[in-house]
């Protein structure tokens, strides 16, 4: 009974780490996508006319 335990546990703190790693790039991926994406809106600010 204590080996089927240690084997769920084992298995859900793996899943555990695999999510957190996945869940921090994903983070960095979306962080560098808005920097991009506000460093363009700046840049062609200045080319707007009104």
């Amino acid at each position: 009974m204590m080996e089927k335990l240690y084997h769920k546990m084992n298995s859900i703190g793996i899943s555990s780490i695999v999510m957190g790693v996945v869940a921090i790039v994903a983070g960095i991926g979306a962080g560098v996508v808005m920097i991009v994406n506000g460093s363009r809106l700046l840049a062609s600010k200045k080319d707007i006319t009104f």
